[in-house]
C-alpha cells in the first residue's frame, strides 16, 4: 500500500536525544572524556566570570563547539552555530534539548579574550593531554619536535611600511575602528574607492625590519625554503610521542629563522614542568642541527636524534673558533649517533609521525591558513584542535 505524505504536522514532539543518537556513535566515547575533564574545570570557569550579572553562554559549551568546529572540520563559526541549530548530534554533545534556541554566532566574539586571559583553551588541552599520559598510552621516553608556517589572515597588501602602517593605525584608531576616509564616498569628493585595489611591488625591496602588516601585525614575511614563496605567516609548533603519535606539547610562535629551536626547547621543558616528564630522546629534522640547540638538549638530560644538515665544517680549513668548538663537538656527537647508534635510526623513522598531526590540523581541522587575527586567538584554536585529534586517537586505542 502507497504511503501518504501527513498534509499537517503535530504540535509536539517528544524526543529523546539519547535515543536518536546510536549507541556506537564516535563521538559518545569522546563526550564522556570530555564531560568529566569540564567537570574538573569547574573553578577555573568560576574565576573567568563575575558572580552577578545576567547568565552568558556556558564556557563548557563553548569548548565543546569549538572541539566540534575542529573535529567536523567547519569552515566558520557563523556555519558552526547553523550546524548546531540544525544537527540533533552537535545539540546532544553540547548537552542542548531540541527546543532550546541557539545562541548569537557573535558569542564568541564577546568570549574569545576571557578564554584567552584565563588560558582556558590551553587548561583544557592541558587536561586531555594529562590523560593521556595517566592511562599509558604515552611512552614518556622517545619524542619528536617539528614546526610547520600557518599563512596569516593578512593579506600580502597589507604588507606597507612602518611609517604607513603607523599612519593607518592612527586614522583607525581616530575614525573609530574604521580606517576609510569618511569623505571620500558617494556624494563625496574622492568617488569610489576600491577596498582591495590593485598593487604592484615589482621591484621593491620589502623586509620584516622596514615592513609589517597592517592587518595582522604579528604576522611576519617568511618563507619555508629555498624556491618557496614568502607569506605573511605565523609558525606552529608539536611535541609528538613516538609511539602513539599523541601530541604532547604545542606552541605558535613568530615566525624567523630560529624560533623552531628555541620553541622546542621550551617545549621539552612544559612537559617536564607540566607533566613530569623527562624527554630521553628527541628526534628532529636538518633545521634543527644546531650546535647551540644540541647542547641545551644534551644539557637537559635529552638525546638530540637530529638529522645532520649538509652544511660546511664551522670555521672552515682553519677549524672553529674557540667560542664555536663546544658547539661543533654537539654537532659531531650528533653525527657519530647516526653511524652508531640503533636508537638514532629508530627515533629518524618513528619522527615521521609528527607529519600526522601536522596534516590533520592543516587540511581536516583547516587550520593551514589562520582564520582570526592575533597570535593568541589562533593558538586557541589550535590548542582546541590538537586536543581533538588527541581525544580522537584516545578513543581509538582504548578501543583496540
Amino acid at each position: 500500500m502507497r504511503g501518504r505524505v501527513a498534509s499537517s504536522s503535530p504540535m509536539f514532539f517528544a524526543i529523546d536525544l539519547e535515543e536518536r543518537i546510536r549507541p556506537d556513535h564516535p563521538l559518545r566515547p569522546i563526550r564522556r572524556i570530555v564531560d568529566r575533564i569540564l567537570g574538573d574545570m569547574t573553578a577555573d570557569f568560576d574565576a573567568a566570570y563575575a558572580d552577578v550579572g545576567r547568565p552568558g553562554v556556558p564556557p563548557e559549551r563553548l569548548l565543546k563547539l569549538m572541539l566540534l568546529q575542529a573535529l567536523y572540520g567547519v569552515s566558520s563559526e557563523a556555519k558552526l552555530f547553523d550546524r548546531l541549530d540544525t544537527d540533533l548530534v552537535f545539540r546532544w554533545f553540547c548537552g542542548m534539548d531540541p527546543a532550546e534556541p541557539v545562541p548569537a554566532a557573535t558569542a564568541f566574539t564577546h568570549n574569545r579574550d576571557r578564554l584567552i586571559k584565563h588560558k582556558l583553551a590551553e587548561k583544557f588541552f592541558t587536561a586531555v593531554t594529562k590523560l593521556a599520559i595517566d592511562t599509558g598510552k604515552v611512552s614518556t621516553e622517545h619524542f619528536s619536535v617539528d614546526g610547520t608556517l600557518i599563512e596569516s589572515h593578512g593579506s600580502i597588501k597589507s604588507f606597507v611600511p612602518n611609517a604607513t602602517a603607523d599612519a593607518a593605525q592612527a586614522r583607525k584608531q581616530h575614525c573609530g575602528g574604521d580606517d576609510q576616509d569618511h569623505d571620500k564616498g558617494p556624494g563625496g569628493t574622492g568617488g569610489f574607492k576600491s577596498r582591495n585595489p590593485e598593487q604592484d611591488f615589482h621591484g621593491q625591496k620589502r623586509s620584516n625590519a622596514t615592513h609589517r602588516s597592517v592587518t595582522d601585525p604579528e604576522a611576519k614575511l617568511y618563507r619555508k625554503g629555498d624556491g618557496q614563496p614568502a607569506k605573511l605567516s605565523h609558525m606552529g609548533h608539536l611535541l609528538v610521542d613516538n609511539r602513539s603519535g599523541i601530541i604532547v606539547g604545542m606552541k605558535l610562535s613568530e615566525a624567523n629563522g630560529f624560533a623552531e629551536r628555541e620553541t622546542a626547547l621550551e617545549l621539552v621543558d612544559t612537559l617536564k614542568t607540566t607533566h613530569g616528564i623527562s624527554a630521553r630522546t628527541v628526534g628532529a629534522d636538518a633545521g634543527y642541527d644546531a650546535g647551540a640547540f644540541l647542547r641545551e638538549l644534551e644539557d637537559r638530560g635529552a638525546t638530540p636524534h637530529v638529522a645532520p644538515s649538509r652544511e660546511r665544517r664551522p670555521g672552515g680549513r682553519r677549524g672553529p673558533k674557540k667560542a664555536d668548538r663546544p658547539k661543533l663537538a654537539a654537532r659531531l656527537r650528533n653525527f657519530r649517533r647516526k653511524l652508531r647508534d640503533r636508537g638514532y635510526a629508530i627515533s629518524q623513522r618513528k619522527r615521521k609521525k609528527v607529519e600526522e598531526p601536522f596534516g590533520w590540523l592543516k587540511s581536516h581541522a583547516l587550520l593551514s591558513k589562520a582564520r582570526l587575527v592575533g597570535r593568541k586567538r589562533i593558538q586557541q584554536q589550535w590548542h582546541i584542535a590538537a586536543a581533538g585529534l588527541t581525544l580522537v586517537r584516545l578513543r581509538n586505542l582504548m578501543a583496540a
